[in-house]
């Protein structure tokens, strides 16, 4: 019922994953990140669980074949599931159970995986593979996103449209960016949207933020204060 991307940047070490279905909410049940360890989707007739025991088969170092080999073999609904992983090495996996409905099946290179079910036909990933590589010089989130635009404008999801997803993180045990469209006509140009205020509004201040290198993050209330200032806003900080 969805197709999703991962991807890994190995300048930045960011792990992402971008997913889209005509389905409710797909952001709440299929992504599955975990700084310097990996990306997964777990998808078709979803089993959550094999998110989270996917990523911690691969901190225990297994690759990303073997790490779904064992968290598959205690899943008597393997047949239905469709699962892909990514580690931070830049090795794919993907699993698409027997079940699965048609078309489905995975595609993977070097630092990047695919993976969709119920689809309009193998162009669907064709063309999100294409765009992706051919957008090398865009930043990692919106370059998933273009190939994800791509491979809807070659048929997409079989039975339509209804929302996507996109996380990344790179060092933190919280993803920098995390959004979601959970119903909408046109999930993923509303993710586009998104995203675009993120990198204006959210992006810049990643930095000041509490962070594994900067506990308390920034401190420096007069920065601060002057930037509320620069957008017209009259507020001060109690001292």
């Amino acid at each position: 019922m969805t197709w999703s991307l991962l991807a890994h940047d190995p300048a930045t070490g960011a792990l992402a994953v971008a997913v889209t279905t005509c389905n409710l909410a797909v952001g709440a049940s299929c992504p599955y990140l975990r700084a310097g360890v990996g990306a997964v989707s777990t998808q078709s007739i979803t089993n959550r669980y094999l998110g989270p025991a996917a990523l911690d088969a691969l901190a225990r170092g297994l690759a990303p074949a073997l790490a779904l080999d064992s968290v598959l073999a205690g899943d008597e609904g393997r047949g239905l599931r469709q699962v892909h992983a990514l580690d931070a090495r830049g090795r794919a996996a993907a699993h698409t159970g027997a079940n699965c409905v048609e078309w489905c099946g995975a595609l993977r290179g070097e630092g990047w995986s695919l993976a969709g079910n119920m689809l309009a036909g193998p162009e669907v990933l064709a063309a999100t593979r294409d765009a992706f590589l051919a957008h090398a010089g865009l930043p990692l989130p919106e370059r998933m996103v273009a190939a994800l635009q791509a491979g809807e404008a070659a048929g997409g999801d079989r039975r339509g449209r209804q929302s996507a997803a996109i996380q990344l993180v790179t060092t933190e045990a919280f993803p920098d960016l995390d959004l979601r469209v959970d119903d909408h006509s046109e999930p993923l140009g509303e993710l586009a949207r998104l995203l675009a205020l993120w990198r204006r509004d959210r992006a810049p201040a990643l930095g000041r933020q509490p962070r594994l290198a900067q506990p308390a993050g920034s401190l420096d209330l007069d920065a601060m204060e002057a930037a509320w200032a620069a957008k017209g806003l009259d507020l001060r900080f109690r001292r």
